[in-house]
């Protein structure tokens, strides 16, 4: 894999006494930080208590970081937080080597050094995330996955879209299931050269086309449209702002899996796309986080 990374990257950790406060404190970083701002993840320790960890691509705003924590969880939390500056390789091998593999439908998102332990019957989708984060552990990646993997038991969409790609998780999946070309698109440039040395990892280089593009307004995304299938694993917000260009884009009985969302944005999400003339198939929930999963109706 290419160097893309920065020689150093900081980090802020933490600990919290239970498991519920230390999922509203990663939701509300994930919900608050910029996408590809930072990676939050939470284990949970013997002794029952659990470490939050949180690797920014930059230098936080340290009163900011500590505001959120407080909010979720408590002033007390907040001032135990301890910022430090480490290389970024160094964390980068030993969170993925820590996880272990995630299985959704016929997938499964291992690290290199699970390679061998994915079962004959799955399709193994290989991730050493950089700078670009999804590894499929978060319930937004796998909630996408299990949402794929059920339209691929009924439907072989051709033209397929993943967009705000990340790590490529997705596009890489659709690419090996359908062994047809996928357009994969992020905002920023280093998710994009991510999924593209992923693709080529998971030997889909020549069927996932990486792009670097802000809403639809490559020409590739006009190329490749209609598309019989959208992944967007974004946030509410560009989600509900995305949904008139994605229409325009979409082919007649086009499937479009949706996440990135909090329980309370599904309903405003929902109503946006179906004024799009898209209604709801199906809606999961994994850790606190919803996909969903709409068909074009138009």
């Amino acid at each position: 894999m290419t160097d893309t990374l920065t020689p150093a990257t900081s980090r802020a950790t933490f600990a919290i006494g239970d498991e519920q406060t230390a999922r509203r404190v990663t939701d509300l970083l994930t919900e608050c930080l910029e996408d590809g701002e930072a990676a939050v993840a939470a284990f949970e320790r013997p002794d029952g208590r659990w470490d939050v960890t949180v690797h920014f691509a930059e230098a936080p705003d340290q009163g900011r970081i500590k505001s959120l924590v407080a909010q979720a969880a408590s002033d007390d939390v907040a001032q135990t937080i301890v910022f430090d500056t480490i290389a970024a390789k160094d964390w980068v091998k030993a969170s993925l080597e820590g996880l272990v593999p995630v299985a959704a439908g016929r997938f499964i998102v291992h690290g290199q050094h699970d390679r061998a332990h994915v079962p004959p019957n799955k399709l193994g989708i290989e991730i050493e995330a950089a700078l670009a984060f999804g590894t499929g552990h978060h319930g937004t990646t796998r909630g996408c996955l299990l949402l794929l993997d059920q339209v691929l038991r009924s439907k072989m969409p051709r033209r397929v879209l993943d967009l705000g790609a990340g790590t490529g998780v997705l596009a890489i999946a659709a690419a090996k299931a359908l062994r047809r070309k996928v357009l994969a698109s992020d905002i920023d440039p280093r998710s994009a050269t991510v999924a593209r040395e992923n693709a080529v990892l998971n030997e889909v280089g020549n069927l996932v086309i990486s792009i670097c593009a802000t809403g639809f307004s490559a020409p590739q995304f006009r190329l490749r449209a209609p598309f019989d299938l959208v992944m967007a694993n974004i946030l509410a917000n560009p989600l509900r702002q995305l949904a008139p260009p994605m229409a325009a884009h979409l082919a007649p009985e086009a499937m479009v899996i949706l996440s990135g969302l909090l329980p309370h944005q599904t309903r405003s999400v929902i109503g946006t796309y179906r004024t799009q003339g898209l209604v709801l198939i199906r809606q999961i929930r994994i850790d606190g986080w919803c996909s969903l999963l709409m068909q074009n109706r138009r």
